[in-house]
């Protein structure tokens, strides 16, 4: 029977050598003939490497382990359509999208991406379309210029196609996050390998196989396409899927030397300031609430501009290895690895106050519902989880005045987007700064980086009393 082997929103996997010679490792060690290596969106950046390399440092991964398939995440495309262009022109798999164009309505890449593909794979036909989120030009300024289209309604005409053909198997390669239930409901499909949401997932929806096996490359998924018949004797018996922890795979040399290389000629080492107790950024660190990591960033933001305010989306915080001892210049970036400037908003008091509810607000569809969106400096908040509503709100000791003015410094993107902190529009811009990580960097050797967490921000919840 035809296997697949998954991957996706690997992003800053690069930036570690050794973890991206694991993930090649574990997909060759489970590689065949009978086999096609799928990748799901988010697999060029962002990261060190990659802001460095404009996404190219992907093409030593795609080339070790012979990828076979991949579509478009919304990190794809960090450093402009062309940047893009170049990569998918130079990488060994087929690029698979149904809904992505260009400016002037033509699909976008036409030479080297196409809607949909039929792969023949141990004596079957196996059909294959790809979609991406509909918000990429929101969630990514550098895809402005790009259109995306109703992945829904392109996806059900590009497996129209696949039928007419007469496949045996239809798999769709999804960055679409939460909107997969959808998709498995509105199409006839054996197999959604998902991203874009870097939680995991293995479950059926309308006897459709949904697979998503989170971030950075710690986790590869090995689907089987059943080509036996159904209980009925007219259907075949759903796909089945095993999860394949990447550590535990010998680790591929070459590439991991390859990378090494590149780390190097990064030249990013230089010494900005020393931890002596680590900051964690993992997800649940980030997302659960105020941490150090994200008191840092915000921090840094309001130092930069001299604002009231200093705001950092939960997102926008990277997740990979505690910031420990000796933090560097590429340790800053891969905190944030994106050339976005630090911008000021000034924005009302009520506006301000709409904007603390947003910080617990799962207004992003990448997002889990408890999930804490936004970290801040200057700010003493009091938040209830249970009533969702800002309890307290105080900025340099003084109560929220809803018809007064603050300047709040922040990331452009959060001014750009409309899916994070949606109160806060291009109109609120009052002036620019330097690239975030260069903020960073310049904080870190003034002020330093900080383990302690201030208690700015405090949730309430009756709910967690009771557990």
């Amino acid at each position: 029977m035809p296997r697949l082997l998954h991957y996706s929103d690997i992003e800053n996997v690069y930036d570690d050598p050794e973890r991206t010679g694991c993930l090649s490792g574990c997909v060759q060690s489970l590689s065949g003939d009978d086999a096609l290596i799928c990748g799901t969106g988010d697999t060029t950046s962002p990261g060190v490497l990659a802001l460095v390399e404009r996404g190219r440092q992907s093409l030593d991964f795609f080339r070790a382990v012979d990828a076979d398939l991949d579509t478009f995440g919304n990190h794809d495309f960090d450093y402009g359509p062309e940047a893009t262009r170049g990569v998918v022109a130079d990488s060994p798999q087929t690029w698979v999208s149904a809904n992505v164009y260009d400016d002037n309505g033509d699909r976008f890449a036409p030479t080297h991406v196409v809607p949909y593909t039929v792969r023949e794979v141990n004596g079957a036909r196996v059909g294959f379309t790809g979609v991406t989120d509909p918000a990429t030009p929101s969630l990514n300024p550098m895809a402005g210029e790009l259109t995306f289209t109703d992945p829904y309604a392109a996806a059900e005409e590009a497996i129209d196609h696949l039928r007419d053909e007469g496949v045996d198997y239809v798999v769709i390669l999804s960055h679409l996050g939460g909107g997969d239930d959808e998709l498995a409901a509105r199409v006839d499909a054996d197999v959604i390998l998902g991203g874009h949401v870097h939680s995991e997932r293995h479950e059926y929806v309308e006897e459709t196989l949904l697979l998503r096996p989170g971030a950075n490359g710690h986790v590869v998924f090995e689907v089987e396409l059943s080509d036996e018949e159904g209980a009925d004797s007219r259907t075949k018996t759903r796909a089945t899927a095993t999860r394949h922890e990447t550590a535990d795979a010998p680790v591929d040399e070459a590439l991991a030397e390859m990378l090494r290389g590149r780390v190097e000629a990064a030249e990013l080492n230089d010494v900005v300031a020393t931890v002596n107790d680590p900051l964690d950024r993992t997800e649940e660190t980030v997302f659960g609430g105020e941490c150090a990591i994200g008191n840092f960033v915000a921090d840094a933001y309001r130092w930069s501009m001299e604002t009231d305010v200093g705001l950092q989306n939960s997102g926008g915080i990277r997740n990979g290895p505690p910031l420990s001892g000796e933090v560097t210049i590429a340790d800053l970036v891969s905190v944030i690895p994106f050339e976005e400037h630090v911008v000021v908003a000034e924005l009302t008091g009520e506006e301000l106050t709409a904007v603390f509810r947003e910080c617990a607000a799962a207004t992003v569809d990448f997002g889990e519902p408890h999930w804490w969106q936004g970290h801040l400096s200057g700010v003493e908040l009091v938040w209830d989880d249970d009533r969702e509503a800002v309890v307290s709100a105080r900025v340099g000791g003084e109560p929220v005045a809803p018809d007064s003015t603050y300047t709040v410094a922040t990331s452009d993107y959060v001014l750009h987007t409309d899916h994070e902190f949606p109160t806060i529009e291009a109109h609120h811009r009052a002036a620019e700064g330097d690239i975030q990580y260069e903020v960073l960097a310049d904080y870190a050797r003034e002020v330093g980086i900080t383990s302690e967490t201030d208690g700015r921000i405090q949730r309430l919840s009756e709910t967690a009393a009771d557990d």
